[in-house]
């Protein structure tokens, strides 16, 4: 039951919408309404305003590494300290995913699983934000940079973690980002994938 409590409470958190939220803070239009019409921070950068795309970054980011911060710290009292973690980082980024705020069509969860690698491990963390950076460095691909990022993961948290419920955690969170990069992959290959910053797009 108490499982299912941090299960319940990191799902709301992981629909905290925060692409909405900075949308209706600097008064740009509905991010689901434009461009790739997905709730998240580089299609908000779409709208030309970075205040708000970062705004998106740290909220979505922040709520995912919030969810893990309180699991790890409210579990001592309970016996269920890694199971309630792993549990919590896979419900806080679903709960992105497929928020019950927005009909349960939410954003591909990028930064939500950033914020969840950073509180499991902030060395996991930065290693997946490196290889991010280092492929949008040299693409300018978004979706490619997070896909990268989002294979590689599993295996950063292999070697820090090992065979724990942790790895397997991030190893399914990962398969569901890219999971959710398929109409992106297809864009690559294409060669009609946007690039970061490019306004008015439908990638």
């Amino acid at each position: 039951m108490t499982l299912m409590a941090f299960i319940f409470a990191a799902y709301l958190i992981g629909s905290i919408p925060f692409a909405l939220i900075s949308s209706w803070i600097f008064r740009l239009p509905d991010p689901r309404t434009y461009g790739s019409k997905n709730p998240g921070a580089t299609n908000v950068l779409r709208s030309g305003k970075k205040a708000a795309a970062i705004l998106t970054l740290v909220g979505d980011a922040g709520k995912g590494w919030l969810a893990i911060v309180l699991a790890q710290s409210l579990t001592h009292g309970w016996n269920i300290g890694n199971e309630a973690v792993a549990a919590t980082a896979l419900a806080v980024f679903l709960g992105h995913v497929y928020p019950v705020f927005l009909s349960f069509q939410g954003g591909k969860g990028v930064a939500t699983a950033v914020g969840v690698l950073l509180g499991l491990s902030a060395l996991l963390g930065l290693l997946a934000i490196a290889t991010w950076l280092a492929v949008a460095f040299i693409t300018r691909y978004s979706s490619l940079s997070a896909i990268s990022a989002a294979t590689l993961a599993p295996v950063y948290g292999y070697f820090i973690f090992g065979y724990s419920l942790y790895t397997l955690a991030v190893f399914l969170m990962a398969s569901m980002l890219i999971w959710r990069h398929q109409t992106n992959i297809k864009s690559l290959i294409a060669g009609k994938e946007s690039r970061i910053g490019q306004k008015n797009t439908s990638s």
